[in-house]
C-alpha cells in the first residue's frame, strides 16, 4: 500500500528558511570581507591605479553590499525573535528579494571586473595580473553558493559566464577591432572562462548536495524529536529512518491487555485501591513492553494496547510473546507482594495478533498521537473479548503463532478455542496459550 503523503506542518521550505536565516546573521561580515578584498585588488599589479569608472563601481558596490548586509542582519535578528516564540516563520515577510538583489549585484560587479580587464584595464594600466581581475568572480561565486540557494548560484554563474564568453566571441569574430588590450590574449581568457565554468558546476552541485543533506538531517532530527514524545528511545532511530513524515503501512504484532473482573473490583474496593491496582498493572506492562522493543499505544480504562513494529515480522512475534511471558511473571511477583500487604490479587487477559496496519503520527493540528489503525486492530479487540469471556490469561491468533516457528511453538501449550459466531472472527483460528515449563500459577486459568 503506498504511503500517505500528508506533509508535516513545517516542510522543507521552512527548514531551508531557517538555515538561510542563520547564514544571514553572518552576511554583514561576509559583505565587508568581499568589499575589502575588492578594494585591496583594485590597485594595479604594477603599482598603477584603475580608471575612475572602476573606483566608482567599487564604491557603489561597497555601499550596496553594506546596506544589504545590514538588511540581512536585521532580518536574521527578526528571525531569531520568531524562533523563540514570536511571529510564525511561515507567515513572516518574504525576504527573497534581498537574496536576489545580492546575487544580481555580485554578478554585476564580477562581470564588470572581468570585462573591464579585457577591454579597458589592460590598455590603460598595462595590467598583466589577470588573476587579480578574475579573483572576485571566483570569490563571489563561493559567497553566492554559501547562501544555500542553488538557483541563485546558477544564475550568478550563468550571467558571468555569458558576459565573459560573449566578450571572447566578439573579440574572436572581429580581430580587427582591437577589442582586447595589448596584454590580454584569447589563449589566456578561454582557459580562464573554462576554469570558471568548471568551478561553477562544482559549486552548484556541492550546494545542491549540501542543501539536500542538511534538509534531510534537520527533517529527521525534527521527526526524531517529535517521535520521542510517543516512542521509546531505543526504537526511535529505526522508525525515524523509515520516514515517519507520513503515515505508512507496515506489518505489526499487536498486543492487548485487560484486567479481569475490573468492574466488580471497582465496586468492592475504595477508589485509592482501584487507582493503585490500575497504576501497578500499567507500570509493569509499560516496562515489559519497552524492554522488548514494543510501543505502548494507549491506555483505555483498565485496558492497554501496544504494538511491536520494529524489525522483521518473526522478530516482532518473538518480542511480543516474550513480553507476554515477562508480564505474567511480574504480575505473579506483584500479586505475592500485594498478598503480603493484605491487598487483593489481580488477574489479566492478554491477546496477540498480527497484520498490516497504518503506523505513524496522526496530527489533526490540535493533537498529535502516535498510533496504529487497521482491520488487524479491530480483530485484536474481538480476540481480547473472547479471551476475557473464556477467562483465559493469553490468547493468540493462528496468524501470530505461525510467525513463531516450530522451535518456539514446541515450548508452548496450545489449546484450540471453539469457533466464534462473530462475523469478524468466525474464520479466525484462536488458541489459548501457556508455556510448557511455566509454574502452576501461570497456567491457562489462574483462577482455577
Amino acid at each position: 500500500m503506498p504511503p500517505f503523503t500528508r506533509r508535516p506542518p513545517h516542510g522543507d521550505p521552512t527548514v531551508m528558511r531557517l538555515i538561510q536565516t542563520a547564514s544571514g546573521r553572518r552576511s554583514l561580515v561576509l559583505h565587508l570581507v568581499i568589499v575589502l578584498v575588492l578594494l585591496a585588488t583594485a590597485k594595479g599589479f604594477d603599482g598603477s591605479s584603475h580608471t575612475a569608472n572602476h573606483w566608482i563601481v567599487l564604491v557603489v558596490y561597497a555601499v550596496c553590499s553594506i546596506c544589504l548586509g545590514l538588511a540581512d542582519w536585521r532580518e536574521a535578528h527578526r528571525g531569531r525573535r520568531r524562533e523563540y516564540g514570536g511571529t510564525d516563520p511561515d507567515k513572516a515577510a518574504d525576504t527573497e528579494w534581498l537574496a536576489w538583489t545580492a546575487t544580481l549585484l555580485n554578478a554585476g560587479v564580477a562581470l564588470f571586473l572581468v570585462v573591464e580587464h579585457m577591454l579597458v584595464g589592460a590598455v590603460e594600466t598595462e595590467e598583466t595580473a589577470t588573476a587579480v581581475s578574475r579573483l572576485p568572480a571566483f570569490l563571489l561565486l563561493l559567497q553566492t553558493g554559501l547562501s544555500m540557494r542553488v538557483l541563485h548560484t546558477a544564475v550568478f554563474a550563468g550571467l558571468v559566464s555569458l558576459a565573459w564568453g560573449s566578450t571572447i566571441l566578439f573579440a574572436f569574430a572581429y580581430p580587427e577591432s582591437a577589442l582586447l588590450g595589448p596584454h590580454v590574449t584569447l589563449d589566456e581568457e578561454v582557459p580562464g572562462l573554462l576554469t570558471f565554468m568548471a568551478a561553477s558546476l562544482v559549486v552548484i552541485d556541492g550546494v545542491r548536495r549540501l542543501r539536500s543533506a542538511v534538509t534531510t538531517a534537520l527533517r529527521m532530527e525534527r521527526e526524531r524529536t517529535t517521535l520521542a514524545r510517543f516512542v521509546p528511545t531505543r526504537v526511535v532511530g529505526e522508525l525515524a529512518s523509515a520516514g515517519l513524515e507520513a503515515v505508512r503501512s507496515r506489518h505489526a504484532c499487536l498486543f492487548a491487555l485487560d484486567l479481569r473482573g475490573f468492574s466488580a473490583f471497582t465496586r468492592e474496593h475504595a477508589q485509592e485501591e482501584v487507582v493503585r491496582a490500575l497504576l501497578d498493572v500499567r507500570a509493569l506492562t509499560h516496562v515489559a513492553v519497552t524492554e522488548h522493543g514494543g510501543i505502548v499505544d494507549k491506555y483505555v480504562g483498565d485496558g492497554i494496547l501496544a504494538q511491536f513494529v520494529v524489525g522483521r515480522p518473526q522478530a516482532q512475534a518473538h518480542a511480543a510473546l516474550a513480553c507476554g511471558r515477562a508480564i505474567v511473571a511480574r504480575l505473579a511477583a506483584l500479586n505475592a507482594e500485594r498478598a503480603r500487604e493484605g491487598r487483593p490479587t489481580l488477574r489479566i487477559t492478554m491477546a496477540l495478533h498480527c497484520g498490516e496496519v497504518l503506523v505513524g503520527v496522526f496530527d489533526d493540528g490540535h493533537r498529535a498521537e502516535f498510533t496504529v489503525l487497521g482491520q488487524a486492530m479491530n480483530t485484536l479487540a474481538r480476540i481480547e473479548a473472547r479471551a476475557k469471556a473464556a477467562d483465559l490469561t493469553l490468547t493468540a491468533s493462528d496468524a501470530f503463532l505461525r510467525l513463531l516457528g516450530p522451535a518456539i511453538r514446541s515450548g508452548l501449550t496450545l489449546s484450540a478455542m471453539p469457533p466464534s459466531e462473530c462475523r469478524d472472527t468466525r474464520d479466525l483460528a484462536l488458541y489459548a496459550v501457556a508455556w510448557a515449563d511455566a509454574p502452576a500459577e501461570t497456567a491457562l486459568n489462574p483462577a482455577a
